[in-house]
């Protein structure tokens, strides 16, 4: 068995290639770039850790440990 590994830039490239190897019936597996190895910028990290705290937050409400603002309480404070 062969693998071949091709760098695919463009979706209407990618669909005629997926075309071709469905048409001789050959199997192939999707590898996109793997994302979750790389170091996160700042403000995917900012964002990653308001997300976390978000959930920590929700499984306390969720266990009734404490209580969370309703969304009127929200939106007037913006």
């Amino acid at each position: 068995m062969t693998t071949l590994t091709v760098n695919i830039n463009n979706n209407k490239t990618e669909n005629a290639i997926k075309a071709v190897l469905d048409a001789f019936g050959l199997d192939y597996t999707e590898q996109h770039p793997d994302t979750a190895n790389r170091a996160l910028s700042k403000s995917e990290q900012a964002i990653f850790n308001r997300l976390k705290k978000s959930a920590a937050e929700i499984k306390l409400y969720q266990e009734g440990k404490i209580k969370l603002q309703d969304a009127t309480e929200f939106l007037n404070e913006l």
